[in-house]
């Protein structure tokens, strides 16, 4: 019982006097930044008696910040000392006995006071800093400043264009096309020379059934596009298919194929989509002979698609003739072989019951075995 009193005792004198020797001594913290405001990591902050020798040292993390403790009060020089590694700047040497390597910056007369936590910061970026350097450091940290300057105002417009497309695409999803369109125009007007700007303004004039002001928002994106360092061929690819719909809309098919070939063109991964849209583009237009060229080609570039199977065979059925004896129709060659292969790709809908319709009349026998499923 004696031996638990005289420990707990002991205890309570060892934490009542590093209480005290807390009290008695002072802090410090602050943080560091170089001639471009970035934080200095790993440079050492010390404290001397007179700049000499080194009696405290902290060392400053990733965000330039430093802290410590266990100072004695005194008054004390504080000396920033670069990070290892990093070359000395002309003209940077402070007026000290020169004991101290690779010192950047120093403050004189620094008072510590018993319990108080004092912020001593380094600002390389200040006047009396840059004023030390050589001519050519000077001149290297304004060229530096201006592009940093330059980098951060484009990017700052880069921010804000983002976000006029963003509002533009979540309004033209909602069907508020006129809002989208101002949006994008919005956007346009402030980097005329930005070909995605106009591609994205064309997407919301196009929603908007304004045909002829989305062909020219097209035409503007494929030329900024075409011309660009780094071309996009998705994108030029994207911009020629929609360029293609908005002539299609306009009853200018000649002008919507040629946008369908060219986007094949710049982007022949997506073949089957430019062709079979072309393809419907021509169906529509009742050109049946073009219609299934371009079907041919949709289909050639992927066979899983089932539409560019019911153009071919709607095309060729154009040239069906009608047995006299028998009164049933004759396919031509393909004919019946593009409407089963349709079925079996797609054996439900408007669409797959016309095609069963004229297999049904040229008496051909419909696999039972194509599963129903969706269009």
């Amino acid at each position: 019982m004696l031996k638990k009193i005289w420990l707990a005792a002991i205890a309570a004198v060892l934490v009542t006097a590093t209480t005290a020797w807390a009290q008695q001594t002072a802090k410090i913290h602050g943080h560091v930044q170089d001639p471009l405001n970035t934080p200095l990591a790993n440079c050492k902050v010390i404290l001397s008696p007179d700049g000499t020798i080194i009696k405290y040292s902290f060392v400053t993390d990733a965000n330039g910040d430093y802290a410590g403790g266990g100072i004695t009060p005194d008054t004390y020089v504080v000396l920033l000392q670069r990070a290892p590694g990093i070359a000395a700047a002309k003209g940077s040497k402070p007026d000290t006995a020169g004991k101290i390597p690779g010192i950047l910056d120093f403050q004189r007369d620094i008072k510590f006071t018993a319990g108080a936590d004092t912020q001593v910061d380094f600002d390389l970026s200040r006047k009396e800093y840059i004023d030390k350097l050589s001519p050519e450091e000077r001149k290297t940290i304004e060229e530096t400043r201006a592009k940093n300057s330059s980098i951060m105002k484009a990017n700052t417009q880069i921010k804000n264009l983002n976000s006029l497309i963003s509002q533009a695409r979540a309004d033209r999803k909602t069907g508020n096309f006129d809002q989208a369109i101002a949006l994008d125009q919005q956007a346009a007007a402030a980097k005329p020379d930005e070909g995605l700007i106009w591609y994205e303004l064309g997407d919301s004039q196009l929603a908007a059934k304004k045909y002829d002001d989305a062909i020219t928002s097209y035409k503007k994106a494929l030329d900024l596009l075409q011309a660009g360092k780094t071309p996009k061929p998705e994108i030029i690819g994207s911009a020629n298919n929609n360029l293609g719909e908005a002539y299609a809309k306009s009853g200018k098919n000649d002008l919507a194929v040629s946008a369908y070939e060219a986007a094949v063109k710049a982007e022949p991964t997506n073949a089957a989509m430019f062709y079979g849209n072309e393809a419907v583009v021509l169906y529509k237009a009742g050109q049946g002979d073009a219609a299934g060229a371009a079907a041919e080609k949709a289909i050639a570039a992927d066979p899983t698609k089932p539409i560019p199977y019911y153009i071919k065979g709607w095309s060729l059925v154009q040239k069906a003739t009608v047995d006299p004896k028998t009164q049933k129709i004759v396919l031509p060659p393909g004919c019946a072989d593009a409407y089963h292969k349709f079925l079996q790709l797609a054996p439900t809908g408007p669409l797959a019951d016309d095609a069963r319709n004229i297999l049904n009349s040229a008496g051909e026998k419909i696999d039972s075995s194509y599963k129903k499923g969706k269009h």
